[in-house]
């Protein structure tokens, strides 16, 4: 069997999981091979991408695989049309379920984790940021399409000023300036809306928990990994490609909350296979 691994980066090296992939496949008797969108050929059916062997990442050109891994987002329009007419040809083992705002917009209407989400709104003009700082005070300003905790603005309402933190940058902007940089960012992209929740560590590091879960052979929802993003001092970003850390979960737990940790690693699967479960039903 031949299994391709989709990915937008063109550099196999840049993914981190890829080596464990190609490691486990060839335990299987299976073969692994690397590509992005601009290595299909879809003319003459072929793949210009990249096996493990001897130790390194080499060129190869391979048929087109029994089963594709889409590891990763494609971002141009011309490679997303690659993406949609590779699907027709070739099984994939992932499908998008929508970008943030269209995943809040399907659980907030089932309702079942209603009590879990944070109001997210889609913003359609810059007044809109002001409104919801009018009510809420601080709040994040976030690509609905974003990812790698990339182009994310924390702002909070001082008196005559606005707080504002990109990254470990902070800034004090007056009200047109703050305008400026709103508007500025919602013509390069859809932006939404949420209040800040403030989760840090004891030590006052921001964090969150990155919950994965996949299918098991017999089509069960089964939890691969949790685990505590943490971020850097004076960012409120707990991505990994953002300079956050992460450790064990059960470490994290024992350090933080003591007594509680195994109460909360219970909520954190439930939580993870329940939502993972209804997103499939929606």
């Amino acid at each position: 069997m031949l299994i391709g691994y989709l990915h937008h980066r063109k550099d196999p090296l840049k993914s981190r999981k890829l080596y464990a992939y190609a490691a486990v496949s060839l335990m299987e008797g299976a073969e692994l091979v690397y590509f992005s969108p601009k290595m299909v050929d879809l003319t003459n059916k072929v793949i210009n991408g990249y096996m493990y062997k001897n130790g390194k990442w080499e060129k190869t050109v391979t048929k087109l695989p029994d089963v594709i891994i889409n590891a990763g987002s494609p971002i141009k329009l011309k490679h997303r049309k690659v993406v949609k007419q590779l699907k027709q040809l070739v099984p994939f083992t992932t499908h998008s379920i929508g970008n943030k705002l269209a995943v809040y917009r399907r659980l907030y209407k089932d309702g079942t984790y209603k009590d879990y989400l944070i109001p997210s709104h889609l913003i359609k003009q810059v007044n809109d940021v002001f409104i919801y700082l009018e009510r809420y005070g601080k709040v994040v300003f976030k690509p609905t399409n974003g990812h790698q905790g990339k182009n994310i603005v924390f702002i909070e309402k001082l008196e005559n000023m606005y707080r504002v933190k990109i990254d470990t940058n902070r800034q004090l902007y007056s009200k047109e300036e703050l305008v400026n940089l709103i508007d500025t960012r919602m013509k390069e992209e859809n932006y939404l809306i949420q209040p800040y929740i403030k989760s840090t560590t004891k030590t006052g590091l921001a964090f969150d928990f990155r919950i994965h879960t996949q299918k098991d052979g017999e089509g069960k929802w089964v939890i691969c990994a949790i685990y505590p993003r943490i971020a850097k001092k004076d960012s409120v970003v707990a991505n990994i490609n953002n300079g956050g850390v992460t450790c064990t979960l059960d470490s994290f737990l024992k350090t933080e909350f003591g007594d509680k940790a195994e109460t909360i690693k219970h909520k954190l699967i439930e939580f993870g296979l329940g939502v993972s479960k209804k997103l499939e039903e929606l």
